[in-house]
């Protein structure tokens, strides 16, 4: 009872609740509403491989396991077995269950080797999923739930005679229809309960006899069955029976083989269930960026470690709900520990924190990953217990203190109770050595693990109390949380209370088993920081936030003096390492920045001192390599005049060809001295040839530069603007800056006059403007309209180019404005402007898109 109390203090079904988001089947989400908490420390450590090993393939691989088709079908084999006909679609149900499971596993299968995967493998190792039973169902059902004809020669002779029955009605029927058109209401054939009928009118119900089936909801239309169809429709009605019970006959042989394989099935079903859950606590795991839990023995050095821990839930509400950020806390609890005392101010977070604890060591049971950063550390628990929150009932006369005190004795019982199974266990262990010759037993490795059983006489429990002793008398009160504090001290693993008692900070220094530790609370602000302290009790604050809040300071006076100099001196000194450890902080945190910064610049200066060098390396070789090559080329070219020259007559002219032939080798091999560098002064002229270095193209200069300092260039058969900075002459000179000359200025002011009173372009940005067949488009001969639609068509398709020409012809300019107007107006276009005149000038227009 005390166990399942707790799990609701801790709030441990709204985590459940949030589990079974993440799983992928029906089976698994009842399953992690539901979910157990394991009894041995070995079920724990199975369902932990699980959920690493699930851990593993949803990091490496782009898509996780799947799940697709298992369906939840507990129910379809319980009525199977007890005689129950299936319908198609649970037929249907169970086949792609077969299906997806076999999927699951061949899944699973090939990722064996490559992901070093073993506890997965072991799962599906003896699944069978029954291929000729998913065969047999798919062949005999059709995707609609409906009978194949396929699935029984009989049935496929009844629905053939059943179809030549339905022609013969339907024939006859419609000859009826255009008979009688005058008495008919509508022209159509349907059906009442089976039967084939058309609607006559009431008023001429005479002209059709036959059976009235129905009405209609005015009673101006009678559904009647003409005399002439009465014996085609009786006998429709005996083949649809004949078809029932064929189908019936093939759907209770296929229930029958599912019957015959429930227990398979059932266990099926079990692991499909299983591997869900992990895969949820995977991907849970990995929402919360939590790291695997190990598990330490009762008598090891190690300590029970969970650096920035934080609450689940408040993590969830943060993501989901809009929640505040969850602050963190550090846990750090020494091996010898066994209670600890948390001090300090009310909403300062001791609550959260033991919810938090508590919540951990669950989470560790049950194979899920902790909220905290790697390594987590802490002992393997068998009980959790936990007196939270306020159990006051009006209705059962208890009052607050009462309340805590039956739930801690409920404690103390269960306590009890597993400290007599440990006596037993330890006597069994010391006094039968044959004891440990069952390696699997789970009892011998949950609790002795190791040969030294120093603290094998403490339950493997921890016990969350949250303010200890209030409610009552605070002497009484204080006395009572330090006796309960001492008897959890000797007989639980791990004791965290919650308390405001002053007299429970004192048991550090006189029990190593007992540690403080305290909520920060920040004075100047008089907010909580809800960060946890270790070592320092928390000090009281009452009269410091009743200063500031602006209580008289004479009262606040008078309460110290009653409080004593004994215990303000206490606080001075809390007070004074709060503030002693806070700069070491600082200093710890200032100092591991500047480490990490200068490791980063070592790395990063090391990184490229060694490509550099690397670099350099290969340029040496391969400058070695191009040298050697020139050298063997220079060399055999002088061999081949020398031997001319030796082999002709030596006159002063071959002597003089065989010079001129060495120098000019010399001349090709040789490097030649390197050019001073030519001051700008370069202007491009129509017809000069010009290098565009951003597109590493040497083009020819078709016009001048305009009044935005751009001109028309070719190469290929592509032109385009270019702006004067993006070009340079063959020999690397630049535009000299930017400025036109007289020339330029003279052809500018003609151009302008030249221009007639439509809307001016807009500056060129200076981007190049490359015409091609996808970025144009010809309107000429269009109306205005007309025009503008496909304008806007062509715009939306030219987005990703940037621009669109559009050659609307000169003419008398109306289509020209009328497209202006328009791109004026559009939300896509960010300016235009008229083309250059090699380009089309005045009769073509280039639209900028933003």
């Amino acid at each position: 009872m005390i166990q399942s109390e707790t799990l609701e203090l801790l709030e441990w079904p709204r985590l459940c609740q949030h589990l079974a988001t993440f799983t992928a089947t029906k089976l698994g989400a009842v399953a992690a509403h539901h979910l157990p908490i394991p009894l041995t420390r070995a079920e724990t450590m199975d369902l932990l491989a699980q959920t690493q090993e699930v851990y593993k393939l949803e990091t490496l691989l782009l898509q996780g396991l799947s799940f697709d088709g298992i369906e939840d079908i507990g129910d379809l084999l319980e009525r199977a077995e007890l005689g129950g006909i299936l319908s198609g679609y649970e037929l249907l149900a169970v086949a792609t269950t077969l299906a997806g499971v076999r999927k699951l596993r061949r899944a699973i299968d090939s990722y064996e080797s490559e992901y070093e995967l073993s506890v997965l493998p072991e799962l599906v190792a003896d699944l069978r999923t029954y291929p000729e039973l998913e065969q047999d169902i798919h062949r005999c059902i059709d995707d609609r739930g409906d009978v194949t004809n396929r699935a029984s020669p009989k049935l496929a002779g009844i629905r053939e005679k059943m179809h030549h029955l339905r022609d013969r009605i339907d024939s006859i029927l419609r000859g009826i229809l255009q008979r009688k058109a005058n008495a008919i209401g509508q022209q159509i054939i349907t059906q009442r309960g089976d039967r084939f009928v058309i609607p006559v009118k009431a008023p001429q119900k005479d002209a059709v006899p036959g059976i009235v089936h129905d009405t209609s909801t005015t009673g101006a239309t009678l559904y009647i069955e003409p005399n002439a169809v009465v014996n085609l429709n009786n006998q429709m009605r005996q083949l649809q029976r004949q078809a029932q019970r064929e189908e019936e006959v093939i759907r209770k042989a296929l229930t029958e083989q599912v019957a015959e394989v429930k227990e398979d099935l059932d266990q099926l079903l079990a692991i499909a269930t299983i591997i869900d859950l992990a895969t949820a606590r995977a991907r849970y795991s990995l929402w919360l960026e939590a790291s695997p839990p190990q598990f330490t023995d009762p008598d090891s050095d190690e300590p029970m470690t969970m650096g920035q821990l934080r609450h689940p839930l408040l993590v969830w509400q943060q993501q989901h709900e809009q929640g505040a950020s969850v602050i963190p806390i550090d846990v750090n609890v020494r091996p010898l520990v066994r209670v600890v005392a948390i001090t300090g101010p009310n909403t300062g977070g001791k609550t959260v924190t033991l919810k938090t604890l508590g919540l951990a060591a669950v989470m560790a049971k049950v194979g899920l990953f902790i909220p905290a950063n790697d390594p987590v550390k802490l002992p393997w628990f068998e009980q959790i217990l936990a007196d939270i929150g306020d159990e006051q009932s009006l209705e059962q006369s208890l009052s607050t203190f009462s309340g805590h005190i039956r739930r801690i004795i409920r404690i103390l019982e269960t306590i009890d109770v597993q400290n007599s199974k440990v006596k037993i266990l330890n006597s069994k262990v010391i006094g039968a050595d044959d004891f440990y010759e069952d390696e699997n037993n789970s009892e011998v490795d949950d609790f002795s693990g190791n040969e030294n059983l120093e603290n094998s006489h403490l339950s493997p429990t921890l016990v969350l109390l949250d303010e200890i002793g209030a409610g009552t008398d605070p002497t009484e009160g204080s006395a009572l949380a330090i006796s309960l504090l001492q008897y959890f001290a000797d007989n639980a693993l791990l004791t965290v209370a919650s308390t405001h008692f002053g007299e429970l900070k004192a048991l550090k220094y006189e029990d190593e088993r007992f540690e403080n530790a305290s909520v920060e609370f920040d004075s100047n602000s008089l907010q909580p920081t809800y960060r946890l302290l270790w070592g320092i009790p928390g000090r009281s604050n009452a009269m410091t936030i009743a200063g500031r809040l602006g209580l008289k300071q004479d009262i606040i006076g008078r309460a110290q003096n009653y409080v004593g100099e004994s215990s303000e001196d206490v606080n001075q000194v809390i007070a004074g390492l709060e503030e002693q450890r806070q700069k070491q902080e600082t200093k710890a945190k200032e100092a591991s920045e500047l480490l990490q910064e200068t490791e980063y610049l070592h790395r990063e200066v090391a990184r490229k001192a060694s490509a550099l060098k690397e670099r350099e390396r290969e340029l040496k070789l391969a400058q070695e390599v191009a040298v050697q090559e020139k050298i063997a080329e220079a060399k055999a070219e002088i061999a081949t005049v020398i031997r001319n020259l030796q082999q002709g007559p030596l006159t002063a002219r071959n002597a003089q060809k065989a010079t001129n032939a060495i120098n000019e080798i010399s001349q090709r091999y040789l490097p030649t001295p390197t050019p001073p560098p030519k001051k700008p002064g370069f202007m491009p002229k129509e017809g000069d040839r010009i290098r565009i270095p951003k597109i590493g193209q040497i083009a020819e200069v078709l016009s001048a530069p305009n009044e935005n300092d751009e001109l028309t260039v070719k190469f290929g058969v592509m032109k385009m603007m270019v702006n004067l900075r993006e070009v340079e002459s063959l020999d690397g000179e630049k535009v000299e800056s930017f400025k036109k000359s007289k020339n330029l200025e003279s052809q500018k002011s003609k151009k302008l006059e030249s221009k007639s009173k439509e809307t001016p372009p807009e500056v060129s940005s200076g981007g190049l403007a490359v015409r091609t067949s996808q970025n144009s488009i010809d309107i000429r001969g269009t109306r205005v309209g007309d025009a503008q639609f496909v304008v806007d068509r062509a715009l939306s398709k030219a987005i990703e180019y940037g621009l669109l020409w559009i050659i609307h012809g000169k003419g008398t300019g109306k289509l020209r404005q009328g497209i202006h107007e328009f791109l004026q107006e559009h939300p896509l276009v960010e300016r235009y402007e008229l083309a250059a005149r090699n380009d089309g000038g005045s009769g073509v227009t280039i639209a900028h898109l933003k």
